[in-house]
């Protein structure tokens, strides 16, 4: 019996540190006021075309007893190149398509979390049924003197093997931003692919639903982790 009690406290305890998700230990992006985009910068680029059948952004969010995930759809976009180098380009992220993607979670209980998250408190879609990046600079990487150790489950919330620090316009719920994060960006072939996985403040977007830490387990973390993976071609 004693050794069955023990067991169960094992099982209790993995529940709990699973559940009680922190921030994920990603990149912080360098936040911001808006940057003018240089049009001249552009001028004798190339325009590959966003494919918006592979191209997503994804999210995860997370509060004291958990964590949620999901993705938003690319509507169109452009990225801009000359020579070897990303000189420029936009994408447009349709809000209304945000899916919740947790594991183990049925279909009406998702949907009934994205239509929350699409509400007024967050992203109020019907108001903004858009965001946009727009690029304003991309520079080789340089990486740090030092780094931090992580976990190995906090591991896949950073990007492995950046090549580039690309900055650019961030517009969401009216409210634009400047943020610079690592990306993973190669062209070849006629294909440009780029990757990115970093951590923003949601209440720079006037976002603040729920970022009360005295709220408890009710508590929404306003650091959200924010993916982006695209591929454009000629």
């Amino acid at each position: 019996m004693k050794l069955m009690k023990n067991a169960l406290w094992i099982v209790i305890a993995s529940f709990l540190a699973f559940s009680c998700a922190s921030d994920p230990k990603g990149d912080k992006a360098e936040v911001g006021d808006e940057v003018e985009v240089d049009s001249t910068a552009a001028a004798g680029a190339e325009d590959y075309a966003v494919n918006t059948e592979v191209s997503k952004v994804t999210w995860v969010g997370t509060k004291p007893i958990g964590k949620h995930e999901g993705t938003f759809n690319i509507t169109e976009g452009t990225v801009k190149v000359e020579g070897d180098k990303i000189v420029g380009g936009s994408y447009i992220i349709d809000v209304k398509s945000l899916t919740v993607t947790d594991e183990g979670m049925d279909d009406e209980t998702k949907a009934k979390l994205a239509g929350h998250l699409s509400d007024t408190v967050f992203f109020n879609a019907e108001k903004f049924p858009t965001a946009k990046f727009e690029i304003t600079g991309v520079e080789p990487y340089t990486a740090p003197e030092k780094t931090e150790e992580v976990s190995e489950e906090d591991k896949k919330y950073i990007l492995a093997d950046p090549t580039h620090m690309v900055s650019g316009n961030l517009e969401m719920r009216g409210v634009t931003k400047n943020i610079k994060f690592p990306a993973k960006v190669s062209i070849a072939d006629g294909k440009v692919t780029a990757t990115a996985q970093f951590n923003i403040n949601r209440k720079d977007w006037n976002m603040s639903y729920g970022a009360d830490e005295s709220l408890g387990d009710k508590f929404i973390r306003p650091t959200v982790h924010i993916g982006f993976n695209i591929e454009a071609a000629k």
